[in-house]
This record gives structure tokens, C-alpha cells and sequence, in this order.
């Protein structure tokens, strides 16, 4: 006897599946109808939505690692290509006799551009043009202004223009060529790059993080970043900031807020009119960051160069004067012919430490002021 079955789909339930057929045998025998109920695993909805969630925690952990790891292998393969490049090219101005004898980082970057291919050049005045604003270094900001006009940009005081340059392939760099340059064609070890130039670098253009160790590289010719002046010429002392009294440098206290201040500025006693030491004191971050009797006479050893027998208290005539030395602080001097620097020591009658610098002799020592002078700079320290 031939039998045909028939299945009907009855009802799906999720976690449980309801099954009815109806059987019949071929000649019209007789009729049964069974219902079986089948229990079938599955995901309830709130097990998935946990899976889904444990998912996305596990990706939010694991994604933004993996970005940052392959960031960090093409910024150092980008370092490392660009490097390479640029040695080529400054070796190749070697091997021809034309890496050194320029007087200016203009005149060496127009002859670097026919060893490697360069887009854009951009004056020392306007070098955001060719490079981003801020940098990050070391949990601080660093503002690109630094570097611009007269400041020091490499180590040793080359006294050549610090230029924004951009390159072919996608990399800004600040550049200042060293006059001191020697070439020799016949040494294969000669380290051309680092012989003729000081360059900072960033790989990635002005996509972020911008920060040194990461897409900004150096070379060791330059300054270190944040310091106005190589700290190994000032007993290890960084100045990261020179400002004048107002017009945009820094303005006073009064006394209320000098009182509210106080105690975060570890300053000891407020003055009652306009306070300039402690505007200073503001501007600086903390009587910790301002200068020390024994670090104003270390400045005064590096401004007077040679003026061994300087005391901390002398009256000292005919010093010498190094005018790239004194630019830094005479750009922000009220009078260009001399200038004062406020020292963090409080002293009675409402004065605060000082020291005066002039143009031909050093007048004074150490000294106390008034707190309201107007004149006195403001020098910041980094510790």
C-alpha cells in the first residue's frame, strides 16, 4: 500500500517550534491527525543583545590599539623613507662640492631643491604658512611663534634664518643651515644632514597628533623644543618664556588678585598697588619658574661672553656685548638699549629681586625694585 504524508507549518515560536501534520493513506483509509510539538535550541533576544554588547566593548577596546599601532609603524616607516631621502640629496651636494659656503638657509634650501624635490618655502616671519602652530612635546604645548623672526631655533646660534619647507612628498619641516658647513667628497661616512642643517619634521603634515616622538621628528642640531636657548649654555637652565610688560607680554596684579592667587603662586605677601613682580610671577606659572639670584648671574655670563671676572654684585664696565645673545631679551625691552629681569626672591618694603643688563657695561648686580616698575621683564623657567 502506497502512503502520501502531508506537513503543514502550524506555528514558530522563538526557543520553541510547534509542528502539526495531518497523515492519510491513498485509497481513503482511514483518517489520523498528530501534532508534535519539536523543542529546537536558540538564542533568546537577550542573549543576543549581551553578545552584541560584549562585542562592541571588546572592539572599543582593541580597534583604537590597533589604529595607534599601524599609525606608529607609518610614522616611523615615513621617518625613516624621508630621512634616507634627504641624506641622499645633502650627500649628493657633497660628493659636488655644494653643501657649504652659503651665508644664508635661503641660499642652501634654493640649491637643495635641485637634490630633492621641494613645493613651498616659507619666510621665517610666516612659518605657519609651511608648518602647523602648535606642537606637543613632553605633556606641553609648544607655540611654532618660537622659533620665528630672531628667536633661537638651533642650538649653537648659527645666526641664520630658520625657513618653513614643505617637500614633495607630504612632509613640513622648519629648517636653519649651519655657515660653518664643511664638505668632503671623498669620505662615504660623511653624515651630510647632519653636518649642514638643523631640521624638525613632521611626517604627517598638519594631520594630527602632531607630536614629537610620533609623526614630529628632530635632528640633534636643533634647540631642544620649549626653550628659548640651549639650556646647555645656561647651566642646564630653560628659559621658555622672555615677556615685556604689557603690549602683549604680561600686565599686573592688583592686590585682590594677587590675594586670591597667592597661595597657588607661592607668593608670601601682596602689594598694594599695581603689582608687575607678581603679574610676572602669574604669567610664569609660580615663584618656582622664575629666576634665582645665582641663574640671573648665569644669564648674565652667557649675555657679557668672556667676562669671566662679572660678579654676582659687581660694577662691571666694558663688558663685552654679543647683540645675537641680547636680541632675545632686547626684542621685548621697553628701552633697546638696556633692559631688567625680575628675580623670584620677595624682598622688604614691597621690592622684589632684580637684575638691570646694558648694552655697553653691566651697571649693577643683583638689585631690588619696587613691584610696580613697569620695565622689568618677565623670564620663565622650565624646572
Amino acid at each position: 500500500m502506497k502512503k502520501l504524508f502531508a506537513f503543514t507549518l502550524a506555528e514558530v515560536r522563538l526557543g520553541t517550534q510547534v509542528y502539526s501534520y495531518t497523515c492519510a493513506t491513498a485509497k481513503g483509509g482511514q483518517v489520523r491527525s498528530y501534532t508534535r510539538i519539536a523543542t529546537k535550541a536558540a538564542f533568546t533576544l537577550a542573549e543576543v543583545l549581551i553578545t552584541l554588547a560584549v562585542i562592541g566593548v571588546v572592539a572599543a577596546l582593541t580597534i583604537p590599539n590597533l589604529i595607534q599601532s599601524h599609525n606608529e609603524k607609518a610614522w616611523a616607516t615615513a621617518q625613516d623613507v624621508f630621512t634616507k631621502r634627504l641624506e641622499v640629496a645633502t650627500r649628493q651636494m657633497n660628493t659636488e662640492e655644494k653643501l657649504a659656503g652659503y651665508k644664508s638657509t635661503m641660499d642652501y634650501v634654493n640649491e637643495l631643491k635641485k637634490y630633492i624635490k621641494i613645493t613651498r618655502v616659507c619666510d621665517s616671519n610666516e612659518l605657519t604658512k609651511c608648518f602647523e602652530g602648535t606642537i606637543h612635546a613632553d605633556y606641553k604645548e609648544i607655540d611654532l611663534s618660537e622659533f620665528e623672526g630672531d628667536r633661537q631655533f638651533t642650538k649653537d646660534n648659527w645666526g641664520t634664518e630658520t625657513l618653513g619647507v614643505q617637500f614633495a612628498n607630504g612632509v613640513n619641516a622648519l629648517v636653519a643651515y649651519n655657515p660653518n658647513t664643511t664638505q668632503d667628497p671623498y669620505n662615504n661616512q660623511f653624515s651630510a644632514t647632519a653636518e649642514s642643517m638643523a631640521i624638525l619634521y613632521d611626517v604627517s603634515g598638519n594631520k594630527n597628533p602632531n607630536t614629537i616622538g610620533k609623526d614630529i621628528n628632530l635632528n640633534a642640531n636643533v634647540n631642544p623644543l620649549g626653550c628659548l636657548i640651549n639650556p646647555d649654555l645656561l647651566g642646564d637652565m630653560c628659559i621658555t618664556q622672555i615677556l615685556g610688560p604689557q603690549n602683549g607680554g604680561y600686565g599686573p596684579m592688583t592686590k585682590a588678585e594677587c590675594e586670591a592667587q597667592k597661595g597657588d603662586l607661592e607668593i608670601k605677601v601682596c602689594y598694594e598697588s599695581d603689582d608687575y613682580w607678581a603679574g610676572a610671577v602669574k604669567v610664569c606659572g609660580g615663584v618656582q619658574n622664575m629666576p634665582t639670584l645665582s641663574q640671573l648671574h648665569t644669564l648674565a655670563m652667557y649675555i657679557y661672553p668672556g667676562a669671566d671676572s662679572i660678579d654676582m654684585s659687581d660694577y662691571g664696565y666694558n663688558l663685552n656685548w654679543d647683540a645675537d645673545r641680547a636680541s632675545l631679551f632686547l626684542a621685548q625691552s621697553p628701552d633697546r638699549r638696556w633692559f631688567q629681569v625680575w628675580g623670584r626672591e620677595e624682598a622688604e618694603h614691597n621690592d622684589a629681586t632684580c637684575r638691570p643688563f646694558e648694552t655697553v657695561y653691566n651697571d649693577y648686580g643683583a638689585v631690588t625694585y619696587n613691584r610696580s616698575n613697569r620695565n622689568t621683564l618677565a623670564v620663565c623657567l622650565d624646572h
